[in-house]
């Protein structure tokens, strides 16, 4: 199994030196946030991660969950993991300080969230689901709700999920049957099943509190008529304390693929009691805090996935020896040279590089978004990061992971027949990882997203706002002679960016499936430009930092090798996809049902 090291060092870069978190931080108000702080958190949060979570992490895939008659008893280890958890006072970080939270920016904890997702995937799902469980309650509950509620959750005591799936339905929650009848008190009867619910069942916590959908009777048709229920495993008491159990219950747990250590539960409700949140027929407007908390962090599982392959890989790479390089013997005193010379190895780890590197600066970008909308008392600059986040997150999720799978499939291939045996952990990092591709709306619902609702609906409006952004950019640097041809490159494809758009949209006109063709391509392509756009940045602030007689030369020359690297072997990927674009739908919707038989 590979020795996890959180990226300690290139976590500080990304936060401090390009996206300059301390000024960040004070201009929101958040005065505690001093990059001492900053720096103690990020290195308390190494040690945990390091030293408890990434020590169970291939327990948990041996082990996984055991289910016997409604109870799931995790791995050994997670429980006293857990404890410690809490312990480290890790689930109040950024949680609000009236409820007994931290009060700090939820970007910091989105950094150190990736580290938790790196070391143990498994484990880091049950703390990962109670953020959202908090940010809706925190944003649509009532003060009443809020205070039975969220004490408990931001202390870690209890834990949150997200139940909307049920067998029938997938992602076409429009679909659902669970129901919801009121109550004489005012609460809500609620019966029904929910499948592939993440954390549904453990015992790591006291108290499981359930975020649920459901329709109430008389209710329209379709997606309109759903609301939204805080439904408890215990029930709670009006100051917080636990009374009854609830008529909640784990029906089963799924044999997966990957994430053995995490429980995904197929959850009963009957006549569970449970207290609507917003209003009737408004819970999927409510629901969205939580998927759209929770695509962020899916986000963050892939550029965690690229490190820990990364890792892995770099590690075996250097001390692997076999055959000689191609160019003379490396390793003259040796029998072989090690792997890591050979071009094609130097192909694989460059690009976990790469994405891992470049996937964190997206990420950190996207959290500094978050912390505005947050934070700021700035209503311009409120509605630029909606914008923003609006348009990059369906991109962040679905290409990062995608991305991310591929790094983990490099990983296995760079420690060959090796990568294949579980023993070395690479094809675990390859089982856990392919979830995220599917988590929270799959790649193909990402991209309809994007192409469909954000950048068609809004008219082009939201991507001319962030290619605005990357051009001011590309003008500012493009006399740079370092950066003038990431800046002529760059321009170049955010330009084909906007004419592709244009495209597909005057194809949609006479075919609407011209969007569903053309949608995967789409946000690939818009994924590799995103990213060169920070790598872009990346290298300005390397170039500037050695123009200062830095003394850590090697680290920040890696960034501008990187960089180069990215944009002449990973940007022009994107080339592939947009000639899919351009090749439309005909070939991909000419084919009869019949024509799939065999």
């Amino acid at each position: 199994m590979p020795e996890y090291k959180a990226p300690v060092r290139d976590t500080k870069f990304v936060m401090q030196e390009l996206l300059n978190c301390e000024q960040h931080y004070q201009t929101l108000g958040y005065e505690d946030a001093s990059i001492d702080m900053v720096d103690a958190i990020i290195s308390e949060a190494a040690k945990f991660n390091e030293q408890v979570l990434a020590p169970i992490n291939q327990i948990g895939d041996q082990q996984g969950c055991s289910w016997n008659d409604g109870e799931v008893t995790t791995p050994d280890g997670f429980k006293e993991a857990y404890h410690q958890y809490i312990e480290g006072g890790w689930p109040t970080l950024s949680q609000p300080v009236e409820f007994g939270g931290q009060g700090l920016p939820s970007s910091l904890n989105t950094a150190i969230g990736e580290f938790s997702s790196a070391a143990n995937h498994s484990f880091a799902m049950y703390p990962g689901l109670s953020h959202g469980c908090m940010a809706t309650l925190e944003g649509h509950g009532s003060e009443q709700l809020k205070q039975m509620f969220l004490p408990k959750l931001v202390e870690g005591s209890w834990t949150g999920t997200m139940c909307l799936t049920e067998a029938h339905c997938g992602t076409d929650l429009g679909m659902l049957r669970s129901k919801a009848e009121l109550n004489d008190d005012g609460t809500y009867r609620i019966n029904g099943s929910k499948i592939f619910i993440s954390a549904g069942e453990h015992d790591l916590s006291d108290n499981i509190i359930h975020v649920v959908i459901a329709r109430i009777p008389g209710s329209p048709a379709g997606t309109r008529g759903i609301s939204l229920f805080i439904v408890p495993k215990f029930n709670v008491n009006d100051d917080g304390s636990i009374s009854d159990k609830n008529g909640v219950s784990c029906g089963s747990i799924e044999h997966k693929m990957g994430i053995n250590g995490s429980s995904t539960c197929v959850i009963n409700f009957d006549n569970a009691t449970g207290h609507l949140i917003g209003e009737v027929n408004r819970g999927l407007h409510c629901m969205f805090t939580f998927m759209n908390a929770a695509r962020l962090g899916v986000a963050n599982e892939g550029v965690a996935a690229a490190e820990a392959s990364f890792q892995g890989s770099l590690a075996y790479a250097k001390d692997r020896l076999q055959m000689r390089s191609m160019s003379g013997p490396k390793n003259p005193d040796g029998p072989a040279d090690p792997i890591i010379v050979h071009p094609d190895v130097r192909r694989m780890l460059l690009t976990q590089k790469s994405i891992s590197e470049g996937g964190r600066a997206l990420i950190a970008y996207l959290s500094q978004q978050v912390d505005i909308v947050q934070a700021s008392n700035d209503d311009a600059e409120i509605a630029k990061a909606e914008a923003n986040l609006a348009l990059l997150t369906p991109i962040a999720k679905a290409f990062l992971t995608e991305v991310g799978l591929e790094c983990t499939s490099h990983g296995v291939q760079i420690l060959g027949g090796h990568g294949f045996i579980k023993e070395w952990g690479m094809e675990q990092l390859m089982r856990d990882t392919k979830i995220s591709c599917l988590y929270e709306g799959t790649t193909g619902i990402q991209a309809l997203d994007l192409l469909g609702r954000k950048v068609l609906g809004s008219k082009g409006e939201l991507l001319k706002s962030f290619a605005s952004e990357i051009a001011s950019f590309c003008y500012a640097n493009g006399q740079d002679p370092a950066l003038s041809n990431y800046c002529l490159t760059l321009g170049g494809y955010v330009e084909e960016l906007g004419k592709y758009t244009q495209e597909i949209a005057a194809k949609a006109m006479k075919n609407p499936d011209e969007v569903g063709a053309a949608s995967v391509d789409y946000l690939m392509y818009a994924g590799y430009v995103t990213l060169a756009y920070f790598w872009a940045r990346m290298a300005k602030v390397a170039n500037e930092k050695l123009a200062q007689d830095s003394t850590e030369t090697a680290f920040y020359q890696a960034k501008i090798k990187t960089a180069k690297f990215y944009f002449d072997r990973i940007l022009p990927s994107a080339k592939g996809h947009a000639a899919c674009m351009e090749n439309g739908a005909e070939s991909m919707m000419a084919h009869t049902v019949e024509d799939f038989a065999f």
